[in-house]
């Protein structure tokens, strides 16, 4: 996350904000399966529509959900219709829906700390616009470092 400033070796160190909310992934995964059940490719391809939703890699898509089938939030089964190769379908259990449930607290409660947070930052730095300002200065470091 942060590095020299410009790689000029100046010794400044810029730091950005991580991009995303970590875990977020799990959340969007239980939600989308809770909607109808769900290949992984299907989910990757959902996930990558919009910037709102968390992109996942393969490997980190799969482990999340073979982590899930293992704690029995999810169960899973092959579909062989088709004239392609199987796919594995995955479907949410009860039990993945009261963990949905418990994440949807868990987001409302972080959404009044992240409220808070900004609220405290607008007042002491006065307007919304400074606000706008760094979030378009931060987007141009990350795309600076890509």
């Amino acid at each position: 996350m942060c590095e020299k400033n410009g790689g000029h070796g100046d010794g400044n160190v810029r730091c950005c904000p991580p991009r995303g909310l970590r875990g977020f992934l799990q959340p969007w995964l239980l939600l989308l399966l809770s909607q109808k059940p769900t290949h992984g490719y299907e989910l990757m391809e959902i996930l990558g529509q919009d910037d709102d939703t968390p992109g996942a890699d393969p490997g980190l898509l799969y482990r999340t959900l073979r982590q899930f089938e293992h704690d029995g939030l999810v169960c899973s089964s092959w579909d062989t219709r088709g004239g392609g190769p199987a796919r594995r379908v995955y479907q949410i259990t009860d039990e993945g829906i009261d963990y949905l449930h418990a994440w949807a607290v868990k987001i409302r409660r972080n959404r009044g700390r992240l409220d808070r947070f900004l609220t405290e930052y607008q007042a002491l730095f006065h307007t919304e616009e400074e606000g706008i300002q760094f979030e378009e200065m931060n987007h141009k470091m990350e795309l600076n470092n890509l």
